[in-house]
């Protein structure tokens, strides 16, 4: 190859990756911004829906220059499976404020443990969450709840923090392996 084969493909790669790049950051954009589960109203029912994004396919339409929206899951299917999607609406409106993690977070920052009263400032996504105190006084984690009865949830249960809810849960399975003391018990 001589060198200036060499250069003239040296330049034609570095303009097309140049062509290219901005799209492809386009579409990492978009595929950041529609992945993870979000809670919208169904606009045929009026009621809490867990819904997630083709983040994938966004990306890719994004890229390609146009932004195009479709649901790969959602609570009401397969049932429903054949909606018009209109809830998308909603995602493209405030794609953050109907995150799950955005809503849960919201709910728990600055309220105080039902049990400790240790204020909760910021939730935990990958190790210690907090949980929820049923109104029977037993604690649950938020995430094994279906995800569009949260609404529900945050107005009847209260919040725990992830301490609490350890220690409630060890008391409840296992009270034989659990010493209560009084606040002062030490000399």
């Amino acid at each position: 190859m001589s060198t200036a084969t060499f250069w003239l493909i040296s330049i034609l790669a570095l303009a097309a990756i140049a062509l290219l790049l901005p799209r492809a950051v386009r579409g990492a954009r978009s595929y950041l911004k529609f992945r993870g589960k979000r809670l919208v109203t169904c606009p045929e029912t009026q009621r809490p829906a867990a819904v997630e994004v083709d983040a994938t396919n966004a990306a890719v339409s994004e890229a390609a220059g146009s932004q195009h929206l479709e649901l790969s899951q959602c609570s009401r299917w397969p049932e429903h499976a054949g909606c018009g999607q209109e809830c998308l609406s909603q995602i493209e409106a405030a794609p953050v404020d109907c995150l799950v993690r955005t809503i849960v977070g919201r709910w728990y920052h600055g309220k105080a443990c039902a049990i400790c009263g240790r204020t909760i400032h910021e939730v935990e996504w990958l190790g210690h969450k907090p949980a929820l105190r049923t109104p029977e006084g037993k604690t649950i984690y938020w995430d094994t709840i279906l995800t569009e009865k949260l609404p529900e949830l945050f107005a009847t249960h209260a919040p725990v923090c992830w301490d609490c809810h350890i220690a409630e849960t060890l008391l409840r399975e296992h009270p034989e392996l659990v010493v209560k003391r009084s606040p002062n018990w030490y000399p």
